[in-house]
């Protein structure tokens, strides 16, 4: 039977030579276009009214919501939920093991997934502590993921990853007059309250103790085997679980351990609103990017005090920097020669502790000099960005590091998902397409032409979401102030008729803007904020958000992540001795070079390589749409920063990142804690200088210490609740990195009714 269909679909094609052609010119890109043109489509399929948010009760803080509302940003139901629900290729974890997952708590909160009770990781109020946003199923998100989780399926398995929503959705809550219950209000592209390292911290944690403590082994290790293997997805025998279950309490070990964050000695704790991603993602870079022999140099040169003699002595010989390195010299056990593949640092790591015949078997302190010797300390957290106008922006990163001319999004976001934990499987490039034709996209664009090995940037960053993700930003616009005043309070106003607040009419005789000191605000800030501050239309079809830089030396805010930025370095694996553009000319590459170098090859290699994980003809397809649209779209072009900056010279071709970023404030009120280090609580404090001379100005000054981490949000002096509650993160502005000094521009000579009229422009802006 089989034979016979075979003889007449041949016997077909050799009568319908043409026809044949035309099938097969269809099946490999007409497919894949519609495929794009379906995709569109499939993205409106999700329209949940109210866009998966749910109320919480009992919440941390003792903060309980209605299910959260949504102001007027330019997205409908649709909009936000493929913002929330898409993925650009973060792998975090198996996905399987998030869902089957326990919280590591003596005491766990409790809740009920898929008609089981108990202490789940994902439980919602569990999520709701680390600040990350619980919602509940829909088409989108069958398992009910907080926002800006998402499953990623890479090589045939699924993973948990991170969103850009996880980090740049935002949400206040506020109790009316008289009401007991808070109104939650969810704000689309603002910053995260989340405290990502509490996270990270105690998913590891859970982790370990379910692969069990001596004596108790099996109490959690049983259920959680079970679990996963009901969900009938990836694994399908204990033995497959528990190999993959050591593995990534390695992976999470590894990663903690690496940026474990410390100034000088001193222990420098992010809390809730902030991350040092950059110094995250200089870290992911080097641990990738350097090669054996860097390794094995970077080893020997770690130096101790020898106690008897008091001379430095090497904490590592030779023989066991080679079994290190070998292993046991099994196939597999050697590490990679080019470049680390995804999992040798990890072994490394293993190896350096392990108590086996050869291996140093390292001590926890002895483990950080190693640390020390090829890492760089993420010591300078920063607020998550708000994600409004970032399209129409020329630069963008706190520093402007980032310029957002031609193909410059799709870097700039292929370099997120680095530090977001993109499964990275470079390796020598040995496709038949380069052997073949003696040319690699990748190695163009990241300055390997000239090398006899080249790095494949083989990795799960999907570059066809990416830009259909930044795309869809382009439409999101700032929320406006919501609250109605009448005297000297404040509400939102209801309206069962009308879902999005922000169009909602307050009461006969309130009103939301006091236009008579709103126009006083409007002369104070034209003559001390617009300057740096450009005021736009804030749904202007044509806006432009230029950039004004001003170099730390002038505006004195804490300068830990500007300095981080450029004087970070690392070793550069393949990439030493290759040609990187700066803006000021080509660099060639140091074997120990500034990690923004290694930085800006290894995204120029990741935008080079098409997604590995796609069909031929789908991959060639997507990749070339994401290039195209990314420069088609893109209305930004090439252009000098503006400000008061020191420029980048040949000597120094950095120097312009050793400055801040002023941009417009349309929304600003929705981006509380301010400064970019987040380090004033309101922008009633920002507005108060940290100190003045002797006789001048009224005695009123920052907050030294603050708490962070409450939702409550204070429409007076805009901002969150900041005193008065228990187990907030004790915001400290005298540890290193956390400095609540500079931007002061005439604060110490403003009367308090300046402060106030000023904010009131703010908040119409």
């Amino acid at each position: 039977m089989i034979s016979r269909i075979l003889f007449h679909l041949v016997l077909f094609a050799t009568r319908n030579p043409k026809l044949v052609k035309f099938g097969l010119l269809a099946v490999f890109v007409v497919a894949p276009f519609l495929g794009i043109v379906s995709a569109k489509v499939y993205q409106r399929w999700d329209n949940d009214p109210d866009r998966g948010a749910i109320a919480i009760t009992d919440g941390h803080f003792g903060e309980n919501y209605s299910t959260p509302e949504y102001l007027d940003q330019g997205w409908d139901e649709a909009g936000s939920l493929w913002f929330y629900n898409t993925t650009q290729g973060s792998g975090l974890l198996p996905y399987d093991f998030l869902l089957a997952l326990q919280q590591p708590g003596l005491n766990p909160v409790e809740c009920e997934r898929n008609g089981e009770k108990a202490g789940w990781f994902l439980c919602d109020r569990n999520i709701d502590r680390y600040r990350y946003l619980p919602q509940k199923a829909t088409f989108f998100n069958p398992d009910a993921l907080p926002v800006g989780f998402v499953k990623e399926t890479y090589q045939g398995h699924d993973y948990v990853g991170y969103t850009c929503a996880a980090c740049h959705t935002g949400q206040i809550n506020f109790t009316n007059p008289g009401e007991t219950e808070a109104r939650a209000l969810r704000i689309d592209g603002g910053p995260a309250m989340a405290d990502m390292v509490l996270f990270l911290t105690e998913l590891n944690r859970a982790m370990k103790l379910t692969l069990g403590v001596p004596g108790l082994e099996n109490r959690r290790l049983d259920p959680f085997v079970k679990r996963v293997l009901a969900l009938n997805n990836d694994y399908t025998s204990r033995a497959q679980v528990e190999v993959d279950l050591k593995k990534w309490i390695n992976v999470l070990i590894l990663y903690n351990t690496i940026n474990h964050s410390t100034n000088n000695g001193q222990e420098v704790e992010y809390g809730y609103a902030r991350l040092d991603a950059f110094g995250r993602i200089y870290n992911r870079v080097l641990q990738h990017a350097i090669n054996r022999d860097q390794v094995a140099t970077e080893l020997a040169l770690v130096m101790v005090k020898n106690p008897d003699t008091g001379e430095d002595t090497r904490l590592l010989t030779p023989a066991q920097i080679g079994k290190v390195l070998d292993g046991d010299g099994k196939d597999g056990d050697r590490v990679g020669e080019l470049v680390l593949r995804d999992g040798d640092f990890a072994k490394i790591i293993e190896r350096l502790r392990s108590e086996a015949a050869g291996y140093p078997k390292l001590t926890a302190d002895q483990l950080t000099l190693v640390r020390d010797k090829i890492f760089n300390p993420p010591n300078a957290p920063v607020s998550y960005p708000f994600l409004w106008d970032i399209t129409r922006s020329d630069y963008v990163q706190w520093n402007g590091l980032a310029s957002n001319a031609t193909a410059g999004p799709l870097g700039r976001n292929a370099g997120e998902v680095l530090g977001v934990f993109g499964i990275l499987d470079w390796q020598e490039d040995r496709r038949w397409s380069t052997r073949l034709t003696g040319f690699s996209l990748s190695a163009l664009l990241s300055g390997q032409s000239n090398k006899k090995k080249q790095i494949y940037f083989k990795s799960s960053i999907d570059l066809f979401n990416l830009q259909r993700l930044e795309s869809h930003l382009d439409s999101l616009t700032s929320p406006r102030w919501p609250f109605c005043r009448r005297g000297d309070e404040y509400y939102l106003p209801t309206d069962p008729d009308d879902l999005t607040v922000d169009e909602r009419d307050c009461d006969p005789g309130d009103e939301r803007i006091d236009e008579a000191s709103r126009s006083r605000g409007d002369l104070i800030y034209a003559k001390l904020c617009q300057s740096c501050h450009d005021v736009i239309i804030r749904d202007a079809a044509d806006r432009l958000m230029i950039s004004n830089m001003t170099k730390i030396g002038k505006i004195r805010t804490d300068p830990a992540m500007a300095k981080n930025s450029v004087n970070y370095t690392g070793r550069s694996g393949n990439l030493a001795d290759t040609y990187q553009n700066t803006g000021v000319g080509k660099v060639v590459v140091q074997e120990e070079t500034p990690v923004v170098q290694v930085l800006t090859a290894a995204t120029s290699g990741v935008v080079g390589t098409p997604d590995p994980d796609k069909w031929f003809p789908r991959r060639m397809v997507e990749y070339v749409y994401a290039l195209v649209m990314t420069l088609y779209d893109n209305q930004i072009q090439a252009s000098v920063k503006t400000g008061k900056y020191t420029p980048d010279t040949t000597a120094a071709p950095y120097n312009s990142l050793l400055s801040y970023r002023a941009r417009s404030l349309n929304g600003i009120w929705a981006t509380a804690p301010y400064l970019h280090n987040g380090s004033v609580p309101t922008l009633y404090d920002l507005l108060l200088p940290v100190t003045c001379p002797e006789g001048v100005g009224d005695g009123k000054f920052r907050p030294k210490t603050f708490l962070v981490g409450a939702r409550a949000f204070d429409p007076a002096k805009v901002g969150f609740k900041s005193e008065g509650y228990d187990d907030g993160f004790e915001f400290d502005t005298t540890i290193p990195g956390n400095s609540n000094a500079g931007h002061i521009y005439g604060a110490c000579r403003m009367t308090d009714q300046d402060r106030w009229d000023l904010i009131e422009y703010m908040k119409s802006l």
